[in-house]
């Protein structure tokens, strides 16, 4: 899986415009909304992710200093985010401990990033809180009507047989 195209498709998906930076080391993707902006670096292993954030961090900033100073109070919620899909256990907590790192952007980093599932996760501090309802096949007329149980039968089966509002208030009782 290509973790900085999943990260792009997350993240446009969360509403965010998105581009690529080329101008590093490696490719980044940098992201922006109304309220936040930040920057994806992935790494092809822990150890590269460990000895290469701050300077990764540092570049994006040093190259988007422009923009983050006309940003105004979006600037203090500038994020870089650093993803492996290296599993190597004996780098999990330093990994992690990037996190606590409160210098210059806030910070999201994680590795054993191989699912598109895993990407989502690592990307949820981005994310707007949304629900997934749970919608199997089924006969949703049927559901609607159990749920409308204490409507009467002839204004639900109006309402769904698209007769004219007007003609649904009157069944209703509401229209004389």
């Amino acid at each position: 899986m290509d973790i900085q195209t999943q990260a792009e498709i997350v993240l446009r998906d969360a509403q965010y415009e998105t581009w690529t930076w080329t101008g590093s080391t490696a490719p980044v993707t940098c992201f922006e909304s109304a309220a936040l902006m930040g920057f994806v670096h992935v790494f092809e292993t822990a150890s590269m992710l460990l000895e290469g954030w701050k300077a990764s961090q540092q570049s994006a900033l040093a190259r988007h200093a422009p923009s983050l100073r006309a940003a105004g109070s979006k600037a203090w919620n500038v994020y870089s985010v650093f993803l492996t899909s290296d599993p190597t256990p004996l780098h999990t907590r330093a990994i992690e401990r990037i996190e606590e790192d409160f210098s210059l952007t806030r910070k999201i980093a994680r590795a054993s990033v191989t699912t598109p599932d895993d990407v989502e996760r690592a990307l949820l501090p981005l994310i707007s809180i949304r629900s997934k309802p749970l919608l199997g096949a089924s006969n949703f007329e049927s559901r609607l009507r159990s749920r409308l149980k204490d409507v009467p039968h002839d204004a639900v089966t109006a309402f769904l047989n698209d007769t004219p509002s007007i003609e649904v208030a009157r069944i209703l009782g509401a229209i004389s």
